[in-house]
């Protein structure tokens, strides 16, 4: 019988949970405030539920001998060392869904709290002021919620903003139409929602993508007197600028639960009186806690004795005899993912991936989950091979498989094709000896790359002079290319080149690229 340690406060339902299924458990709640203690006892278990108190460091896994799963009643886990965890063999799984609608309800509350100023109207009538004509509010009915992120918990605040008669629009490069209709929301552009909105409530991770997307620029597009919301991350809204456009009138009103550094200490937001500020409350209910609770150990126990994953944050377990023919291709699917998630800047509406070859033969499930992956980490940011299937079926992306005998001159061969609104993109690849993966094809054009951490995709015309430009120009900008790799169609037609640099492009020194004779399209990526 598997053993749980739960080290932290959960609810009886929840230790009764590991019960039912099958699953000793000791109950030591305290336990993760004593490092020392925890690791002469860990070795002994091969779970461990957990809040945010117990510190699962490398040390403590070092004595984690018979661990197998880490299991974290709610979303973060920065007190779970995952490299260390990964590298001994041990799942780390949280509970990303329990909080949504915790989330969302908070949302709507500071929006309409936001709406009617109740913060400030409180504190001046305890004080006996009973200013009524200096709390004159604005109805929500009618008014136009624009939502930047609608995943998870955006989609059930558009619900929720529905029901007040709200008109609901939203920012999402990966809503489908389909989704936004099923959802009844417009689907829209960023500057198009910053114009209309009378409300902007964020709902998107913090990646590179989204970091400041209301910084100073954006802000001055908005409708003169939206009011923001942000429930979502510290670091989507820049905080310097959003005082600044309180002050001017030009934001008429801001609620924040999450900030740049957090906890949240003499804030220069503190002192705007159109602000309402909480402490990171957006998964604090009773009842999300609960939540949270029940399906961590619904997790474990599955995971202990049936050996389902369901919410894992690293590579799920591959068997011995597995791992060394299927982990070179876990690793190209995921490239081949990213490569083309990279280059995606519309709602997805399907992933193909073929397999092709003895790699056909192989178990596809880790590599489709990988593929998928790639493709929608780049702008969803938290999303991992478990996880990953699920997103994408929520957003309505299809996913088809297709399995054949070698057809080409590769013995394996994977093609991964993303469908859009606008396009179909393509990439394949194949393992080499040694396990390298390569790419080995672009949107039907052959050539043959290694993926290095930095590199350049460019699309030009096929004409004399392209390959000098480009090499000038990488040398004045202190580019050092470590590859270049270069494709075609025909003579005089589209041609790619990928190209692999030691360091990262500035967006400036991108655009220099993109200016020069003969690019058609460019694009920094990052592995």
């Amino acid at each position: 019988m598997p053993k749980v340690l739960v080290s932290d406060k959960l609810s009886p339902t929840a230790v009764q949970i590991f019960k039912d299924n099958g699953v000793e458990v000791d109950y030591l709640p305290d336990l993760g405030k004593d490092k020392d203690k925890l690791i002469e006892v860990i070795g002994q278990y091969d779970g461990l539920a957990i809040r945010s108190a117990t510190k699962v460091t490398e040390k403590v896994l070092e004595a984690a001998t018979n661990l197998k799963v880490i299991g974290r009643a709610g979303i973060g886990v920065d007190n779970v060392d995952i490299p260390a965890a990964t590298a001994r063999g041990v799942i780390v799984m949280n509970t990303p869904f329990g909080n949504s609608i915790t989330t969302a309800e908070h949302a709507i509350s500071l929006m309409l709290a936001l709406a009617r100023q109740i913060p400030e109207a409180d504190a001046s009538t305890r004080a006996s002021k009973w200013e009524k004509s200096r709390f004159m509010g604005v109805e929500v009915t009618n008014k136009t919620l624009g939502l930047i992120g609608c995943g998870n918990i955006g989609s059930i605040v558009a619900d929720r903003a529905q029901g007040l008669r709200m008109k609901v629009i939203a920012f999402d490069p990966f809503l489908t139409p389909e989704r936004a209709l099923d959802l009844g929301v417009e689907k829209v552009e960023l500057d198009e929602l910053l114009a209309r909105a009378d409300f902007i409530t964020l709902h998107t991770p913090l990646i590179d993508a989204t970091r400041n997307i209301l910084d100073a620029k954006a802000l001055a597009k908005t409708k003169k007197g939206v009011r923001i919301v942000n429930c979502a991350r510290g670091g989507l809204v820049d905080e310097a600028a959003l005082k600044d456009a309180l002050e001017s009138g030009q934001v008429a009103g801001a609620a924040l639960d999450v900030f740049m550094e957090e906890p949240a200490k003499d804030n220069p937001l503190f002192d705007v009186p159109n602000v309402i500020c909480t402490p990171h409350l957006g998964a604090s209910t009773t009842e999300a806690q609960e939540n949270v609770a029940l399906q961590v150990a619904e997790q474990i126990s599955a995971y202990l004795m049936t050996g389902e994953i369901t919410n894992a944050l690293n590579f799920p377990s591959i068997s011995a005899e597995e791992a060394p023919k299927l982990t070179p291709f876990v690793k190209l699917a995921e490239m081949l993912g990213s490569f083309a998630g990279q280059l995606t800047e519309t709602a997805i509406n399907g992933i193909r991936i073929e397999y092709e070859g003895e790699v056909a033969d192989l178990n596809t499930k880790p590599m489709t989950a990988a593929a998928i992956t790639g493709v929608l980490k780049p702008l969803l940011g938290d999303v991992n091979m478990v996880s990953a299937p699920v997103l994408a079926k929520d957003r309505g992306i299809q996913v088809e498989t297709v399995n054949r005998e070698q057809q080409g001159a590769y013995e394996n061969y994977i093609r991964l094709t993303v469908m859009t609104e606008r396009q179909e993109r393509s990439v394949a690849g194949t393992v080499f000896a040694g396990g390298k993966p390569r790419i080995i094809q672009v949107k039907g054009i052959n050539l043959e790359a290694e993926v290095t951490q930095h590199m350049l995709y460019i699309t030009n015309e096929d004409k004399p002079g392209f390959i000098g430009r480009l090499g000038t120009l990488l040398g004045e900008l202190k580019a050092n290319i470590a590859n270049f790799n270069l494709g075609r169609l025909d003579q005089g037609s589209d041609a790619i080149a990928l190209i692999s640099i030691d360091s990262e492009l500035s967006d400036g020194e991108l655009k220099q690229v993109a200016g020069l004779e003969g690019v058609k399209q460019v694009k920094g990526l990052t592995f």
